[in-house]
């Protein structure tokens, strides 16, 4: 795989991931929480989810970089920047799981 290749990987895995919680009700998409009917996961559930899938979205990152050649060093600056890109990256599951009116 190229350079330009592992970038959109990364790109659509970062995307997916952090639309992931907002959009089921299950933890990581795979393991139900709860068998109760009506039970709807929290929003500080969610944003737990939301930090553990940027930590394996950095990691997969990190080994495709590490493919490709070195893996350079990083500051607290770069996960600054990336954090927030992943709660941008999160803004539309956001926005249909708690600001979209549902309609009964």
């Amino acid at each position: 795989m190229n350079v330009s290749l592992y970038s959109w990987a990364v790109i659509v895995l970062a995307v997916l991931a952090a639309n992931l919680p907002f959009l089921n009700q299950q933890l990581f998409g795979l393991i139900p929480l709860s068998k109760r009917d009506g039970y709807v996961k929290s929003l500080w559930m969610r944003l737990l989810e939301l930090l553990v899938l940027y930590a394996v979205v950095g990691v997969i990152a990190w080994f495709f970089e590490n493919s490709i050649g070195n893996a350079f060093p990083q500051g607290w600056e770069f996960y600054a920047v990336t954090g927030c890109l992943f709660l941008v990256l999160a803004y539309p599951g956001y926005v249909l799981r708690y600001l979209r009116k549902h309609h009964a």
